[in-house]
């Protein structure tokens, strides 16, 4: 699966399952590290762990494991590594606090509208 594919897949699965504020970062040209990030939030420590363990297990689903995870214990910020697309699932005052959108703002942030459902209600 192509790093810009997989990274859309994240980037839906977590939209299936609420997460807030999704974001896919292109960092290819800013580090070796990977090539995209992909940032959400949960609405609590419960809600952070369950958006983990689905892009886990939808992935798993296509044969794909992430190479390391890191956050489980305190859950405020799990990070999972698939080489090419590291995710992150925030608890919104850890995502805050490290601020990634800041730190890598000039990264090229790729629209994910065509890709995610359409937000309802007028606080969308």
């Amino acid at each position: 699966m192509e790093s810009k594919e997989l990274a859309i897949a994240i980037a839906k699965t977590l939209d299936s399952k609420k997460a807030s504020g999704v974001r896919l970062l292109k960092v290819r040209d800013l580090t070796v590290l990977t090539d995209y990030f992909v940032i959400a939030s949960g609405t609590s420590s419960t809600h952070v762990k369950s958006l983990a363990e689905e892009v886990e297990f939808q992935l798993a689903q296509k044969g794909v494991k992430p190479l390391r995870t890191e956050g489980y214990a305190t859950k405020s910020w799990i990070l999972l590594d698939y080489g090419e697309v590291i995710v992150h699932v925030f608890y919104p005052e850890a995502r805050d606090f490290y601020d990634l959108e800041h730190l890598w703002a000039d990264s090229e942030e790729v629209d994910l509208a065509p890709y995610l459902a359409p937000q309802d209600g007028p606080n969308a």
